[in-house]
């Protein structure tokens, strides 16, 4: 019983984004349905905010799938009704920020903190590993380490 349990609310929460669109939003031509979910799903919900606006429930994200099929309806290309949403809503709007001299470090940050990092790590394991080297003692301390051994020794014996 309690697989069937678990199989079935993996099932709803699979199929859960499936019922965002309604079905009186899907459009008749079946070409344009599909550039509109295409669309929709790279648009973040500006009320989830972490969902994509094909994804949401939110009263916004129908309005703003809605919004999408009306422009591809009255016949305005993919960036046409891009361009249009992000001049609208801002760049937020977009689940994938474009790659622009101001998202530049949207992009590069991650990578520049890993190399960071590692360079720091492996600075350190080369100074700690430096650090555990035995260097030979020069003739004025192995005489200096023999006197004081020799007058230990004397000490213990006396």
């Amino acid at each position: 019983m309690s697989r069937f349990i678990v199989a079935l609310l993996s099932f709803l929460s699979i199929a859960a984004s499936a019922f965002a669109v309604q079905p009186d939003e899907v459009l008749k031509n079946p070409v344009l349905e599909a550039r509109a979910r295409d669309l929709s799903a790279g648009l973040r919900c500006l009320v989830c905010q972490n969902q994509s606006i094909d994804d949401s429930d939110a009263p916004l994200a129908r309005d703003l799938r809605l919004l999408i099929r009306e422009r591809l309806v009255a016949g305005e290309s993919d960036d046409q009704v891009m361009g249009f949403i992000v001049g609208r809503y801002g760049e937020f709007v977009l689940l994938k920020p474009r790659l622009e001299a101001k998202t530049i470090m949207l992009w590069a940050g991650p990578f520049a903190l890993l190399s960071i990092a590692s360079l720091i790590l492996l600075l350190r394991y080369r100074a700690g590993s430096r650090g555990n080297a035995e260097s030979p003692l020069s003739g004025e301390e192995r005489a200096a380490l023999d006197r004081l051994v020799a007058g230990s020794n004397a000490d213990e014996t006396g």
